[in-house]
């Protein structure tokens, strides 16, 4: 196919036919098609945009450009997936909730890039392995009810190439682009049901509720199209959605949760994404019900008990159930105040992230290692009040540099008014193929 008149016809606004848009997904998988070409159709799909019919046309093409699986699981595979953020460790907490009421969790993970976190860094920071052959990754999931693993290189191979180049180009923002590359892996993982987390505010990859919507309902229709179950929740992203960021850290706090130690604001996106995962599961009828069934395995301790076995199925130290005090380990522990007094009026949570990859807990390229042991528990949100010298948070280093470094971040990324200030709106709305539903 005549690629260069692709190019052309996207550059000047028209919509690409079906055949073209196979061509370009299967010369990214291949590298038949060079760079120099794709990063043009690229800036010309984020300059003119894609239509509906597009945009599932670009998402089935990518998923279908590698293995697409069927997971038998004896029950109707679910997964959720989250458009990244800081602190967001609700996997850990809602996939063996959502296991002990009776779903069939078959979920592939990302690692952390940027400011925002990974599943996969979080679980291998207590020796797990999140490397599975299919059949493995299948046996386990019938086997307990939920398997948590990295995304197989083998699943659209057309999104590695496009993602990279996007990264590379400043096409990152592009939504079509962003719906496709998240859908073509969902999709050719094969689940039945999903469940999306799309992030709004400071932290979000679209910080607009306007912008979150958009996407939302452009994930949704290419499920639809698609054949699938997929329902998106807006949740809030304006600051860390847990008190802990960092990897060790953030598998600490999804202990305390199960144990029943702590509640607040990732226990209830928890409940509330899980309570949709069990009606894409069929496990309860309403969300209503799902939040019921899962209030009650986190009060019996079925869901720890299920977190337990999934680390142990996985290879992972399950004695951090028991004492997840030892996951804060770092070398250096201290606190950071703030150097005047009043109330948390606002939060930069995409600095707060790079706060925590400039401690270790992320990476700045792909090829980074990671330190498991860094981060920050924050003791204060939006609309609290802190005297001057009180912590904000405290922090765990590797080393005085890195420490030095993230606190001036963390400083620069909370403000701070003189005035009371209203606490931060956490649950938006529900999308459906049939329309939107305000949590509110």
């Amino acid at each position: 196919m005549d690629f260069p008149a692709i190019i052309s016809d996207k550059k000047y606004g028209r919509a690409l036919t079906d055949e073209q848009i196979a061509a370009f997904a299967k010369g990214a998988a291949d590298g038949s098609v060079p760079d120099y070409q794709l990063a043009a159709l690229l800036m010309a799909i984020r300059l003119n945009g894609m239509d509906a019919r597009e945009t599932a046309s670009l998402t089935l093409a990518m998923a279908q450009s590698g293995e697409m699986l069927k997971p038998n699981v004896g029950g109707i595979a679910v997964d959720k997936h989250s458009t990244g953020g800081v602190g967001d460790t609700t996997s850990l907490v809602l996939v063996p909730l959502c296991a002990a009421c009776g779903a069939k969790i078959a979920k592939m993970s990302g690692r952390g890039l940027g400011h925002t976190g990974g599943t996969v860094d979080k679980m291998e920071s207590i020796g797990m392995r999140t490397t599975l052959t299919e059949a493995e990754f299948l046996s386990q999931v019938q086997r307990i009810g939920c398997a948590i693993v990295g995304q197989s290189a083998e699943l659209a191979p057309a999104d590695k190439t496009l993602y990279a180049l996007r990264d590379a180009t400043a096409t990152v923002d592009s939504l079509p682009l962003i719906a496709s590359s998240i859908m073509s892996k969902k999709l050719a993982a094969g689940t039945d049901g999903i469940v999306l987390d799309v992030k709004v505010g400071s932290g979000a990859i679209m910080p607009t509720y306007e912008g979150s919507l958009k996407l939302a309902r452009a994930m949704v229709d290419i499920g639809h199209r698609a054949g699938r179950n997929v329902t998106a929740l807006l949740t809030g992203m304006n600051e860390p959605l847990g008190s802990h960021v960092g990897n060790r850290l953030e598998v600490k706090e999804a202990i305390e949760i199960l144990r029943g130690e702590c509640a607040g604001p990732l226990l209830t996106v928890s409940l509330k994404l899980g309570s949709y995962l069990l009606v894409a599961g069929e496990v309860a009828k309403t969300p209503e019900e799902g939040e019921k069934l899962l209030t009650k395995a986190l009060q019996s301790g079925a869901g720890l008990a299920k977190l337990r076995e999934l680390i142990l199925a996985q290879g992972g130290d399950d004695s951090v159930c028991d004492h997840p005090e030892v996951l804060a380990d770092a070398p250096i522990i201290t606190s950071l105040c703030l150097p005047q007094s009043g109330y948390i009026k606002a939060m930069d949570t995409t600095l707060l992230g790079y706060a925590s990859q400039a401690l270790g807990a992320g990476r700045r390229q792909k090829t980074d290692e990671i330190d498991p042991r860094v981060g920050f528990i924050m003791h204060k949100r939006i609309g609290d009040s802190i005297a001057a010298d009180e912590a904000l948070c405290t922090l765990y280093a590797k080393d005085e540099k890195t420490l030095a470094e993230a606190s001036d971040m963390i400083r620069r990324a909370v403000m701070v008014s003189p005035q009371p200030c209203d606490k931060e709106r956490l649950l938006y709305a529900a999308v459906t193929h049939a329309g939107v539903t305000d949590f509110e």
